[in-house]
């Protein structure tokens, strides 16, 4: 296929016309002729005819990079590709500089010489001993017999002119893998450094150092990069709620508070969600905390403790969650939206955060979900016994007459803004019938005064 206005199109037809018109079908052509055929020809040398003859095979060559560069922009591991190309292409020199020292070689005579590749009767050896001395050329590493004649220095010269180039270009691209690999390490994983630097300097207990150290190991060890909005945010935001629900949207499904919300709701919070990993004995909250947060349980296992901190009354395991109740203020509540347990991560535990302030701006946009997720949060308390329908009917009752208060106060606003207007359409009624009167006077005085100069 190929691509038409960044859609690939696999008709058979198209495809055909397309290929037969594009410069590529003649070099693909000739480079397909069994041209090595000319060799059984009379009077035509067998052996050094060959690779001439087969000169043609070379018009492959920008299809070979066209594949490099598919395979590259593909492959899950591009810098590892970079690699294994750049060691091809160093492989590929040193064999064609080989043969370039064979050829010599036998032009000169084998073995006439130390310079000259020696006359061994097996061709395994001749091509070890050329690929050889190639290698030490072409790595400017040196130590070869010293040339002799003419044809020996020229080549000799040439090749290490190659070497200086060629290595100059390898060694700076191996650089930048180099880099492009620590580059994106960063950016995937937060730097330990920092954060062992910072608690050596305030003279910190090596214990705590450990255990940060074994977190930055683990979220490296188990490929957990913690940058997750940071890694897709060069996504368009259509294309970014697509990955995000693709992999949230199920976990998120499975929480009761949102069970049954529309699809919007949903794909707009799933962007939200920020992961974050927990380490072995550390609390996730604290009974007593206000709750800013709900968690959702991707791997590990979490604990419900008891005040000790060690009794353990329930296991959260994968798949669950916890907090929803927080990220709604819902009258009643007698936890007053503080933590009721001490959840505590039994393991590395990975799990996804969402925000109270995150779930209110989504919910700012979609009233009727409000109203849905308010409703089952009351529910939930109620099967909990954390919901004082009292306290819930006065915060509604209190609510009510506040808006009634709200909208008398709107009403008296109003009723001032008219009168208000009312006045200023009357003062400026009065200041024109003031002007028009001024104006009229001294119409008047101007007449009298005239007759005075004429007399006079």
């Amino acid at each position: 296929g190929f691509l038409e206005d960044g859609i690939l199109v696999q008709d058979v037809s198209r495809t055909r016309r397309r290929y037969l018109g594009s410069w590529t079908f003649p070099c693909d052509v000739v480079a397909v002729l069994p041209t090595e055929l000319l060799c059984l020809l009379p009077g035509v040398p067998r052996v050094p005819g060959v690779p001439a003859a087969r000169a043609n095979r070379c018009l492959r060559v920008p299809r070979l990079f066209e594949a490099f560069d598919r395979c590259e922009t593909r492959t899950a591991w591009p810098n590892l590709f970079r690699m294994a190309k750049l060691m091809l292409y160093l492989l590929l020199g040193i064999h064609w500089h080989a043969c370039l020292y064979f050829a010599l070689s036998a032009h000169l005579g084998l073995g006439v010489d130390p310079w000259v590749c020696p006359g061994f009767t097996r061709l395994l050896r001749r091509y070890l001993h050329s690929f050889y001395f190639s290698t030490l050329v072409l790595a400017t590493v040196g130590d070869t017999p010293a040339p002799r004649r003419e044809e020996e220095f020229l080549f000799l010269t040439a090749g290490f002119l190659l070497a200086v180039l060629g290595f100059a270009t390898i060694t700076g691209s191996i650089s930048a893998v180099i880099v492009n690999l620590s580059t994106a390490a960063r950016a995937s994983y937060p730097d330990a450094g920092p954060a062992r630097r910072y608690l050596r300097a305030w003279g910190a207990g090596g214990r705590l150092r450990g255990r940060v150290e074994r977190w930055h190991r683990h979220l490296r060890a188990q490929r957990k990069p913690p940058a997750e909005r940071e890694g897709l945010q060069h996504l368009p935001r259509g294309l970014r709620a697509e990955v995000a629900a693709s992999v949230h949207l199920a976990a998120l499904r499975r929480v009761g508070l949102f069970r049954g919300c529309e699809r919007g709701v949903l794909r707009q919070l799933v962007l939200r969600l920020r992961p974050q990993v927990f380490g072995p004995g550390e609390f996730v909250c604290r009974r007593g905390d206000v709750g800013r947060e709900m968690y959702f349980i991707r791997e590990g296992r979490l604990a419900v403790v008891a005040e000790d901190g060690v009794t353990q009354l329930a296991v959260l395991g994968e798949g669950l969650y916890f907090g929803e109740i927080s990220l709604i203020n819902i009258k009643g509540n007698l936890a007053g939206n503080r933590r009721t347990a001490n959840i505590l991560s039994i393991g590395y535990s990975d799990l996804f955060c969402l925000g109270k302030e995150d779930l209110a701006e989504v919910l700012a946009e979609f009233p009727c979900a409000r109203a849905a997720m308010e409703a089952k949060g009351r529910e939930l308390l109620q099967r909990m016994g954390q919901l004082d329908t009292g306290a819930e009917a006065a915060a509604l009752e209190a609510e009510a007459e506040a808006q009634q208060r709200l909208r008398g106060l709107e009403v008296a606003l109003e009723g001032l803004q008219t009168q208000a207007a009312r006045l200023l359409a009357q003062l400026e009624g009065s200041a024109l019938r003031m002007a028009l009167r001024v104006q009229r006077l001294e119409g008047r005085l101007r007449l009298r005064q005239q007759p005075r100069r004429g007399a006079g």
